[in-house]
């Protein structure tokens, strides 16, 4: 597989990090959360790894004192909304979104109120003060089941992901749903002629791809057509990728998400051989976090994350709801 870590190589990093950021860990009763998203390195020191649901339940269950979340800045705010009373501290506080920053609370609050009435169903890629304008968050994963949930004659404005929304559209054949035209620019960049080349390079390999690609769409069309059989064919949650990665008997994999996500795929299935369909779909913002920046965060208790306290318990209501819808299936669909 392709090296994808984007880490320079840090000359004061001491060859015995790993043990010391455990080691600090233990000392400041922290626990290291980090996405599927994030450099190897990262991935392989945390003491949990997952997507964001997975990770939220992990921070609304933890014990320890202080979370050190290796992820980008929205995911360690939903582990301060989570965890209030918890110290959260994130390794590069820079470590932004493109995708939460399509839409700002201000813009959600114009929008309910040009539909009132309406439920607000958040992408849980949204800051904190555009989750405490939400009625409910979800993920990749239960994002069908969370649309699902609500009266089927009770209008849905879904934001702010338009790739992610089109899917649940899709799913859910329903009419009365809004569409907020944000887009993460890492997986709008993964488009249809990029899976339609792979596929005719790799006829035989099975296809994984996040629901926020700009080529989910596309993936779905070229099942129609014939191109690539529908069984080989898995519109996926990042969870929902490795679950199926230990299940697979493909000798070869194309995989359209992050390339971070290789890493867990391979490890849970090292016969398979994994490869992106777009090497380019590299987040800048998630490989901010090096190892070098998780050792001095542990050494310095920085970047600290906060949450205004009204924002905070409002924004816990909605993605409380999203937790308790679950994910009943390993797929998004």
């Amino acid at each position: 597989m392709t090296d994808i870590s984007l880490a320079a190589p840090d000359e004061s990093l001491p060859d015995d990090w790993r043990e010391r950021v455990l080691a600090l860990a233990a000392e400041r009763d922290a626990v290291i959360l980090a996405h599927n998203y994030q450099l190897p390195e990262i991935q392989d020191v945390a003491h949990h790894v997952g997507d964001s649901l997975g990770l939220s339940r992990v921070a609304a269950a933890a014990e320890a004192s202080t979370i050190v979340f290796c992820g980008v800045h929205f995911m360690a705010e939903t582990a301060k909304i989570l965890g209030y009373d918890k110290t959260v501290l994130i390794p590069d506080e820079r470590a932004g979104c493109s995708l939460a920053d399509t839409i700002t609370a201000d813009q959600l609050r114009a929008w309910k109120a040009e539909h009132p009435g309406a439920v607000v169903v958040s992408y849980v890629n949204t800051t904190a003060a555009v989750k405490a304008e939400t009625d409910i968050c979800c993920t990749s994963s239960n994002a069908v089941d969370v649309v699902a949930s609500i009266p089927a004659d009770t209008e849905v404005l879904f934001c702010p992901d338009q790739f992610l929304g089109a899917h649940v559209q899709r799913s859910l054949q329903r009419e009365n749903m809004h569409i907020w035209m944000g887009e993460c620019h890492v997986h709008a960049g993964i488009n249809g002629a990029d899976l339609k080349a792979r596929v005719a390079e790799d006829p035989d390999a099975e296809l994984f791809i996040h629901p926020e690609c700009g080529c989910a769409t596309s993936a779905l069309y070229l099942v129609g057509a014939g191109v690539v059989p529908e069984a080989r064919t898995k519109i996926l949650s990042t969870s929902g990728m490795v679950d199926a990665a230990r299940d697979t008997t493909a000798k070869r994999v194309l995989v359209a998400t992050e390339t971070g996500m290789l890493h867990q795929l391979t490890k849970a299935n090292p016969l398979v051989l994994f490869e992106p369909v777009n090497r380019a779909a590299v987040c800048k913002y998630m490989k901010m976090i090096t190892p070098a920046k998780l050792l001095r965060c542990l050494e310095e208790g920085t970047d600290e994350v906060t949450v205004p306290a009204d924002v905070a318990e409002r924004a816990k209501a909605s993605v409380e709801r999203m937790i308790a819808i679950g994910t009943p299936s390993p797929t998004a669909e």
